[in-house]
């Protein structure tokens, strides 16, 4: 499953949240009305990725980041990242072979 990042430690989400009117609860129930499956995210899962400090999370589902972006009516990239790799160590099957 792909992950993305929250961009700017999270300033632009809860830029939108504002502009929409919405709080962490409402946004978490406004996630479960546009949600196909009717789930949506929890409100502890919106909290985790606006806030900033100790429980801040920067990094969510792309499932997560598309439900929130439809929800806001915000294009996704907007708000969210694909993550950087930082993996630069290249691997090649000979090499793992050679024992």
């Amino acid at each position: 499953m792909s992950t993305v990042l929250r961009k700017d430690d999270g300033k632009p989400l809860r830029a939108a949240m504002q502009a929409a009117g919405l709080s962490g609860p409402k946004l978490a129930a406004a996630t479960t009305a546009v949600d196909p499956q009717g789930i949506g995210i929890s409100p502890a899962k919106v909290g985790r990725l606006t806030t900033m400090g100790k429980s801040a999370q920067a990094v969510c589902r792309r499932r997560t980041a598309e439900l929130i972006a439809v929800a806001l009516a915000v294009p996704l990239e907007q708000l969210f990242t694909p993550p950087v790799s930082t993996d630069t160590v290249e691997r090649s099957s000979p090499d793992a072979d050679s024992r």
